[in-house]
């Protein structure tokens, strides 16, 4: 083939690879209008959600999809907003937020193998939690999700987060990388399958927002051309060949200049394919195509970095179902009566007048009521203007308002007992904690949501700094008595998938910690010689919030970090005993590393003798004194 020959064949494989890349970013812009069109429906309804969440109350979903605007039936109506959902969220936050759990790996057995390494990786999520500022994620991602019915988290690798580590051949600063986990609201995000009830159902996902051309052009090094899209939450809205935007009701919608919509398509693993595929689209423009980023299913195969956390489940339906949904009923009930009652005591006021037609002006009278003093000149013959009876206000508009606010304590799962006061004829100690109880009894689902999708993100953490931490990494955090440690770990030792997480509270509830004190006085948590052991006394400073005191006043662990730290030396050379060793403490931790199955396969006989004979020292210590 000729050089020609050559360069022409090069470049008819160049415009065939052009016309697949603008063919593939299509079929990616029509799937996600396809997907975007089907949940028109779902969609309409978070927007009314957050009109309702925000104060504007006297709106609808149109037929056509949308918001629309309700008109007064008469001019004089009152359309005042009494708010009660707003309150409600807010309560239901807070109380979500004071019962929101720590994550903490537990190990499967208690060898120290498997302690050491759920400690490793309860210490690797404490670390990247703080860094990331995990709580404040898990609030807004709440609040999302207590709004529309569901959220995601989208975990990452984020390859320029950490500390800088050196420079590149080019002299650009090489990080050490860093987990990022970001909230994805639910207009940000089209599964291809609406009626799958677990997100392990559906084969593929699109993320949409709306980014900066700049961002795209830094990311990916493309240049395209920006255009000013409206956007309501992160999610886009407007389409490029779209005249004319939606109209929104309540809500600010801040129009975006020199933008582009993002769209990332992940598809998963299949017969086919077994890396999955993740596809980029911005502006008609295909920016990346390739196999899925991270190894974060169960078995270390690839899978989508997005965990979903749902207010309350919804059967035959992927999106989950809010508190405001069930509420907005009882608001439209509730203002309506509230406006009556306002009506019919302007009525009470003000009054209404009958007059006699021609016996005065009445545009007069219209226009200026009755004033205080106003003298009425009437046709003479005539009959007076006189007040019509108006009598009092119905007692069913009373009986109506009062059960509507009891109606929304039971379907919002706040109590009044929590938002405002302990109920009237409630006055004994076990009728209060009768009513604790049933209060956080009816927002345990939700709380139970977001535990598992806390746990997943949990997971997905591991097994980011599993795939992309290396054997060295650096790690700092705060130790016992607020101690820093500084240390490195292997990535290799987080065994993502033989853990176990469990979720615990940062201090227990009231009802808990009276039962820990019935306990406690009955003494069925002390042992024969009728003491409290060191661990009982740990876990009940623990539940009632000093779990710092029992380590600042006890030395014991001291004792055992030393002889772990003996038995690591012990491998390679003989070690001293210390005369202010606990030798009790060390003769527990020696006898157990020698029982255990890392020193079983360790496999040295040369260790083990000088093991045996360090532990001898200590039992004769302990027996002189």
């Amino acid at each position: 083939m000729s050089q020609n020959q050559n360069h022409a064949f090069k470049e008819e494989l160049q415009k065939t690879e052009e016309k697949r890349k603008k063919a593939k970013a299509k079929e990616i812009w029509e799937d996600f209008l396809a997907r975007k069109e089907a949940r028109r429906a779902v969609e309409s309804g978070w927007l009314l959600n957050l009109n309702f969440l925000s104060g504007n109350q006297y709106c609808d979903v149109a037929p056509y999809g949308g918001l629309a605007q309700e008109d007064k039936n008469f001019y004089w109506q009152s359309r005042r907003v009494f708010n009660h959902i707003a309150p409600t969220v807010d309560a239901r936050m807070s109380k979500l937020a004071s019962l929101t759990p720590t994550l903490v790996v537990k190990a499967f057995s208690d060898e120290d193998g498997d302690v050491q390494a759920a400690a490793l990786a309860t210490g690797v999520l404490k670390y990247a939690q703080d860094r990331i500022g995990f709580s404040s994620i898990v609030s807004r991602a709440t609040l999302w999700a207590e709004a529309c019915g569901s959220v995601f988290y989208k975990v990452l690798w984020n390859e320029k987060g950490g500390r800088q580590v050196g420079v590149d051949e080019e002299n650009r600063p090489v990080y050490e990388g860093e987990v990022n986990v970001s909230v994805a609201p639910a207009f940000e995000v089209y599964p291809d399958r609406l009626d799958a009830e677990c997100f392990e159902e559906i084969q593929s996902l699109i993320h949409a927002q709306v980014v900066p051309v700049s961002y795209i052009f830094e990311r990916f090094g493309v240049a395209i051309e920006g255009r000013t899209i409206e956007e309501l939450g992160n999610a886009a809205y407007s389409e490029p060949s779209a005249g004319k935007q939606p109209q929104r009701f309540g809500l600010s919608t801040t129009p975006k200049k020199d933008s582009e919509i993002l769209i990332e398509r992940y598809t998963r693993p299949s017969g086919d394919d077994r890396e999955g595929r993740l596809e980029i689209v911005a502006g008609g423009v295909l920016l990346y195509e390739g196999p899925l980023p991270y190894l974060n299913e169960e078995r270390g195969e690839r899978g989508l970095p997005f965990v979903k956390q749902d207010c309350m489940r919804l059967p035959g339906a992927f999106f989950g179902v809010s508190i405001v949904d069930r509420l907005i009923p009882l608001q439209r009930a509730y203002n309506a009566v509230r406006n009556r009652k306002h009506e019919f005591l302007n009525r009470l006021s003000v009054g209404v007048l009958t007059v006699e037609d021609g016996s005065v002006d009445s545009d007069a009278l219209a226009e200026e009521g009755l004033a205080p003093g106003k003298v009425i000149v009437y046709r003479q013959g005539g009959k007076a203007p006189e007040l019509m009876e108006a009598g009092g206000i119905p007692a069913e508009l009373e009986r109506e308002e009062e059960w509507l606010e009891k109606e929304f304590s039971l379907v919002s799962g706040v109590s009044d007992l929590f938002q405002s006061s302990v109920p009237t004829g409630v006055t004994s100690a076990t009728g209060l904690q009768l009513l604790l109880s049933q209060d956080h009894a009816r927002i345990v689902a939700t709380q139970t949501n977001i535990e598992r999708a806390m746990e997943e993100v949990g997971r997905h953490i591991l097994r980011l700094y599993k795939q992309f931490a290396g054997s060295a990494r650096l790690m700092t955090m705060t130790g016992e008595n607020k101690k820093t440690q500084v240390y490195y770990f292997n990535a290799e030792e987080l065994l993502s998938s033989d853990i176990r997480f469990i979720a615990e509270t940062p201090s227990s509830t009231p009802e808990q910690r009276e039962i820990l004190l019935k306990l406690f006085e009955a003494g069925l948590l002390s042992d024969d010689d009728g003491k409290v052991s060191k661990e009982n006394k740990a876990r009940i400073l623990q539940a009632f919030g000093y779990g710092n005191m029992e380590n600042a006043k006890d030395i014991s662990a001291l004792h055992a970090v030393k002889a772990d730290e003996e038995n690591l030396e012990l491998k390679a050379r003989a070690v001293d005993v210390d005369e202010y060793d606990d030798h009790e403490v060390h003769v527990l931790t020696h006898t157990r590393y020698l029982l255990s199955d890392d020193f079983k396969r360790l496999g040295n006989a040369d260790a083990k003798k000088r093991i045996v004979e360090h532990l001898r020292k200590h039992r004769e210590l302990v027996a002189i004194s």
